[in-house]
């Protein structure tokens, strides 16, 4: 016996001498093809986009990698230590390679290639910057080779602060500290025993350890992290055992302070044609000119409403259809696995249906919670709970459907709207925006409808044909007539035309004031044609619009022509600011990851330089559009707004397609749209009044609140007579005082004139 366990001894340390030759000869071989390490030493980690509000809330993110980049004198010790006793116990006594441990995993290879182990913090550093991840005896030589050279070329220090700030760990994020972020919303300074037990886990396998998507397998791992740093004194055992029993709470994935995606895509491309690739590398810090609370407001007002508009819409159906298990055991993991394809979209939240009837449905949201709707939570879906619903309608077990609870806190059940919209507010002074909000859901569909979206402004484009009008002597005293019109196609450049005003009927003869206040179509073509339709084409571009996205053709005084909200929101600001066209300002500066200032916006200088309106021309159209605010198509802004330096106008496209409020207060201009993608009808009674004028007045109750009513002073070169304001040489008479008046509104038949004609069917 002992002569065997003799041989076998000597065949093992032949084999070990034999094992140590070979490594050295490899060592040997590979070291003149080692890697330069120029890069680790003058590190320069990648660091990505951010995107800020003017009050310093973080709107959006973007480059391959999360990065907060922290020297190693400001990590906290505690998480340094919690790292150590993870992955590398003896890191500042080793010269970087664990021989013990290197010698463990070779044997560990010579029997399975793939397995490996025993790296160390210089090598894993090595392996990050230099090498694959293909485990090979190969890549382990290179590794030991490396990180050999590393610790010739750095101190422990520099080592462990690339390593800490490089490291992947999950979600995007590299290092500690962006990880802290992620994971638990908060610095790397204020984290907890437990917490730093949990992100010192990660480093092994982020995925596999991953505390949201793997809570069980990431805590028994946090649990080996405690227990090292306990038994290592890095932490006393009331810690430990305080650690073991906290509750970690993770900040959601999908929780961010403030809905601005649009507002930050749209940054990011401003930042990415500046600096291209690089924009997303270099830690740049991007600040805009937006306050978050506004646009949280501008967000929420848009989307309610376009739910209210939703819940008036007919039920699509469900989303879709899953199967549920008969054991109530069960039934919480399936629902979980069903939702994961319906995530929830804000307040309105995905559920499963459990049950169904046409006056009660319970069902299980995401979270496992269960709610019950009843009585007027259902209307919005009534046609799906029908006894003669079909199959691709009907509410019922295993349904995938929509929650959201009402004004009063109810829950009902809608559906995700296909209406699309937007919203822009801009400073006229400055041309700063203070919101964007480009759509309904940017995870839905990216397309930024604020800036995109090509439509028909329908009757929010008559303030601007107006303006022309008083150029050519027009005044809002002038007698216009609203009666019937009909044109050829060389009028209308396409086929014979009949225009319509919304409510079908005809008025007469009526100031031009009141004709804008109360949106007269036949109105706003007379004044367009006597105007001249090349003279008016060729003014639109005082403010900013494009001139051959308006044919000049009589249909441009009803708003056929293109436009986009951006477009609106700066050609209203012409108004708003007494003549001056400014061009819209989202970056207010630039500043590197120290904090250097790369980039300054200047605010326009209100001069001549910029002034493509007359004064007194911007003032006239104000007074009109002050009396659309008070008592015309939009009465409900001053009403509920309870201040009269209010102006605007509703829009609303022939066939109702497109509903549009445009409207402003002298510190803020504000657009808004709703509308489908793809246009069709919204609705025979539904208007911009109806539609849009409610958003953009959530909007300013927000902003005015404790600003001082400042009504916009008269210039020069104007006079007020009676009710109306306008250029000083036409007060006596000088200007146009009628037109149309020779066409007469077709009158209903008489009674006798009734009676022929009933004769002559009877003959």
């Amino acid at each position: 016996m002992l002569h065997i366990g003799g041989w076998a001894l000597g065949l093992m340390m032949a084999g070990l001498a034999m094992g140590v030759l070979v490594v050295g000869l490899a060592l040997a071989m590979a070291y003149p093809h080692v890697p330069d390490i120029g890069s680790l030493v003058d590190y320069r980690p990648k660091l990505p986009l951010r995107v800020y509000s003017s009050d310093g809330v973080l709107l959006g993110e973007f480059g391959e990698e999360r990065r907060n980049f922290v020297p190693i004198g400001k990590i906290p010790q505690l998480m340094k230590d919690a790292v150590l006793a993870a992955e590398d116990l003896r890191f500042y006594q080793h010269g970087g390679v664990d021989y013990k441990g290197v010698a463990r995993a070779a044997l560990e290879n010579l029997r399975d290639a793939r397995s490996q182990g025993a790296s160390t913090i210089t090598m894993q550093v090595a392996r990050n910057f230099y090498l694959s991840t293909e485990k090979t005896f190969t890549r382990k030589i290179y590794e030991i080779l490396l990180a050999m050279k590393i610790e010739s070329a750095l101190s422990k220090d520099q080592i462990l602060e690339v390593y800490m700030n490089q490291i992947y760990l999950g979600q995007r994020a590299n290092g500690f500290a962006a990880a802290a972020e992620v994971y638990f919303g908060k610095q790397l300074k204020d984290i907890t025993v437990a917490e730093a037990a949990m992100l010192a886990g990660l480093p092994k396998a982020p995925s596999a350890y991953n505390p949201i998507a793997n809570p069980t397998r990431a805590t028994a791992r946090q649990r080996y992290v405690l227990n090292r740093m306990f038994d290592n004194g890095f932490i006393t055992e009331g810690q430990h055992d305080e650690a073991l029993q906290a509750t970690l709470h993770y900040r959601s994935q999908s929780e961010t302070a403030v809905h601005a995606e649009f507002l930050a895509e749209t940054a990011r491309q401003l930042v990415f044609g500046q600096y291209g690739e690089e924009a997303y590398t270099r830690g740049l810090n991007v600040y805009l000119t937006v306050d978050s609370s506004t646009q949280a407001v501008a967000y929420h007002a848009l989307r309610r409403g376009l739910m209210d508009y939703e819940l008036r819409q007919v039920y699509r159906g469900p989303e879709a259809y899953v199967d549920l298990p008969a054991d109530p055991k069960l039934l919480d993991a399936r629902v979980a696995e069903a939702l994961a394809d319906h995530p929830d979209n804000d307040e309105l939240r995905a559920a499963v249906v459990l049950d169904a009837a046409p006056r009660k449905v319970t069902a299980m949201l995401q979270t496992g919670d269960t709610v019950t709707v009843t009585g007027n939570g259902l209307r919005p879906v009534a046609s799906g709970l029908s006894d003669k619903a079909g199959a691709k309608i009907q509410i019922r077990r295993g349904a995938v459907v929509r929650a959201m609870k009402d004004a009063k806190g109810a829950w009902m059940l809608t559906q995700l709207p296909e209406v699309e919209g937007a919203l822009v507010a801009m400073d006229p002074r400055s041309g700063a925006i203070r919101a964007l909000v480009g759509g309904f859901d940017f995870s839905k569909s990216k397309f930024n409808h604020v800036t995109q979206a090509w439509r028909q402004p329908g009757s929010s484009f008559k303030p601007f044909i107006y303006s022309a009008a008083l150029e050519k002597g027009f005044t809002p005293a002038t007698i216009v007539n609203d009666a019937p019109l009909f044109f050829d196609a060389g009028a209308t450049g396409s086929q014979p035309w009949e225009p319509k005003n919304y409510d079908g009927k005809f008025d007469g003869p009526m100031p031009l004031q009141t004709a804008l206040a109360k949106s007269k179509n036949m109105v706003s073509i007379r004044v367009l044609r006597a105007t001249g339709t090349a003279f008016v084409q060729h003014w639109i571009q005082n403010f900013g619009f494009d001139p051959e996205k308006h044919p000049a053709y009589l249909t441009m005084a009803l708003g056929a022509g293109s436009v986009t909200p951006m477009q609106m929101v700066v050609g209203y600001s012409v108004f708003a600011n007494g003549g001056y066209r400014v061009p819209p300002m989202l970056i207010q500066r630039i500043t590197d990851q120290k904090g250097r200032l790369l980039l300054q916006a200047k605010p326009p200088v209100l001069d001549d330089a910029l002034r493509t309106l007359p004064a007194r021309n911007a003032f006239v159209m104000d007074t009109m559009l002050q009396e659309v605010a008070r008592s015309g198509t939009a009465a409900r802004a001053q009403a509920i707004l309870k201040r009269p330096d209010i102006y605007g106008k509703t829009g609303t496209t022939n066939d109702s397609m497109d509903a549009w409020f445009a409207g402003f207060n002298p510190t803020l201009v504000g657009i808004v749209w709703i509308g489908y993608d793809q246009p069709r009808k919204l609705g025979d009674r539904e208007t911009g009044g109806g539609l849009a004028l409610p958003v953009w007045v959530e909007l300013m109750q927000h902003e005015l609140r404790g600003v001082p009513v400042q009504e916009i002073a008269p210039p020069p070169g104007v006079i007020q007579s009676g009710p109306y304001w306008m250029y000083d040489e036409y007060s006596n008479g000088g200007g146009i005082d009628a037109v149309g008046l020779e066409d007469n509104i077709p009158q209903p038949p008489t009674t006798e004139e009734r009676s022929s004609i009933l004769d002559l069917f009877r003959r």
